[in-house]
């Protein structure tokens, strides 16, 4: 195998827990985090890296685009049963705060919009209550998500 042209991205939570202290300046999380990976790898692995990239903390703008993502993947699996799936505002926002976790950052998140979407819409597809061809909109109602 020829590795010239290769470029391999590793990436780990390690230190992920220092990042999440916003009142910490920058310098002082990432020194954090480097120290967990100086204590998890040999330095003879660390110096075979060109570079160690720290991510920054995702945006709620950056949250909502993933969200947008994972609602277009369920929307284009409906598209089969001429389903048009309809995701409100409110509801995006809500996705995207109950999907980030500070730690494991969006990671959660397409597991929620399966369960509080996908599932949801499989048990009305089952009960009736949702044909082939109709439009489903998904929306907040107190602290949790409703098809309408």
């Amino acid at each position: 195998m020829d590795f010239r042209n290769t470029i391999l991205v590793l990436t780990s939570n390690m230190g992920s827990q220092f990042l999440v202290d916003q009142t910490v300046p920058y310098e002082q999380r990432q020194e954090s985090v480097m120290a967990v990976v100086r204590q998890s790898f040999k330095p003879e692995f660390l110096n075979r890296l060109d570079d160690v990239v720290m991510f920054a903390p995702l945006s709620p703008a950056e949250l909502t685009s993933i969200v947008d993502l994972q609602v277009e993947a369920l929307a284009d699996r409906l598209a089969s049963r001429r389903m048009t799936l309809i995701v409100t505002d409110a509801a995006k926002v809500w996705l995207a705060e109950k999907g980030f976790d500070p730690i494991y950052g969006a990671r959660p998140l397409r597991r929620l919009v399966q369960k509080e979407i996908g599932d949801q819409l499989a048990r009305a597809i089952l009960a009736g209550d949702v044909r082939d061809g109709e439009s489903v909109t998904v929306d907040v109602v107190g602290d949790g998500l409703v098809l309408v």
